[in-house]
């Protein structure tokens, strides 16, 4: 029997009313296929239909990851991720799902008494990091020249491919934040590894290779496109998970000016912005005369700050060609 002081979906189906709980982990999938963690045997559900992500606020996000009849919450058709609110109606094809979530105090009082879900305290600490953050452009351009249906699989899809292509390369998605997406890579104390800072880029390549294919696959009005954000530095990183399965997060100046510097590409006029300390273990990583070649050196004024920062930034097609070349050396 489930502590009802913890989060959990009540399902409706035509068997009959079966509760789930929402602990021992961060992230549960939703769908016909077998592999995922809540099975549902509705034919007008995708094999893979959505997604309930718990952040390390302790709010619980519904992505639709493409489905072709849609996820609903209180009747209304989702396209980005969305937060739930306790109570909250969800309907995945002919499927009610209702979503309960205590408040915050009640969650932890009842944690121990939750055999499966083994919390660890939320632990901060001071580490070199980098935060990538991408954003859909012109997405309310989108919005306005779509088919509601055709728009929300579309999405769906792109934060299906994206989440995959992040955890392929070494990270998570931290945060959904409207049509946008913010991971994290969490380096040494001191040092980052060629590695890793090659995995980020390629990523990101991946990411507008992903973005361009969909139009291909959709009747877009538009070419999809995307800009980004680099930035590298400390910040305070938390464990917010279980200890089987931790959730990191980020806080901290390093995260905020990765958001300002992908709304700064808008203002330069190219894909991709990375910010000074990103650009100095780029080129200590890779070694190679063609990193300052491809970035261009600008000067910008981001929202909230005083002083002009100075960025280095690039379009996805040099990127593109640098990392071509990379794996022919």
């Amino acid at each position: 029997m489930i502590v009802q002081s913890v989060p959990h979906l009540i399902l409706r189906t035509e068997t009959g009313t079966n509760q789930v709980p929402l602990t021992g982990t961060n992230c549960w999938t939703i769908g016909r296929s077998e592999d995922n963690n809540v099975v549902l045997s509705d034919r007008w559900i995708s094999r893979n239909h959505a997604m309930l992500q718990c952040m390390d606020t302790g709010d619980f996000y519904l992505i639709d990851l493409g489905s072709r009849n849609g996820s609903f919450v209180n009747g209304r058709r989702v396209s980005i991720p969305v937060t739930l609110r306790n109570g909250d109606h969800l309907t995945f094809g002919q499927t009610e799902v209702e979503f309960y979530c205590p408040a915050p105090n009640s969650v932890a009082s009842s944690a121990n008494e939750d055999k499966d879900f083994t919390a660890t305290a939320a632990l901060h600490v001071r580490r070199l990091i980098s935060v990538l953050v991408i954003d859909i452009r012109n997405f309310t351009g989108l919005t306005r020249q779509m088919d509601e249906k055709v728009l929300s699989e579309m999405i769906g899809t792109w934060f299906r491919h994206a989440g995959e292509i992040i955890r392929e390369h070494g990270s998570w998605v931290d945060k959904y934040i409207g049509d946008a997406v913010m991971a994290v890579w969490i380096h040494g104390t001191q040092e980052i590894q060629p590695k890793e800072m090659s995995q980020i880029f390629k990523a990101l390549s991946a990411l507008h290779k992903m973005t361009t294919d969909l139009y291909n696959l959709y009747p877009l009005p538009f070419p999809l496109r995307i800009g980004a954000g680099v930035n590298t530095g400390y910040a305070m990183v938390g464990n917010a998970g279980s200890s089987d399965r931790p959730d990191y997060t980020a806080l901290g100046d390093t995260v905020n000016a990765a958001f300002r510097l992908e709304t700064s590409t808008k203002q330069i006029g190219l894909d991709v912005a990375i910010g000074e300390m990103t650009h100095k273990h780029l080129l200590t990583a890779l070694g190679s005369d063609d990193t300052t070649a491809m970035f261009k050196q600008f000067t910008v004024h981001l929202k909230g700050y005083e002083v002009p920062t100075v960025t280095y930034a690039c379009t996805f097609a040099d990127l593109n060609i640098f990392l071509q070349r990379r794996a022919k050396e």
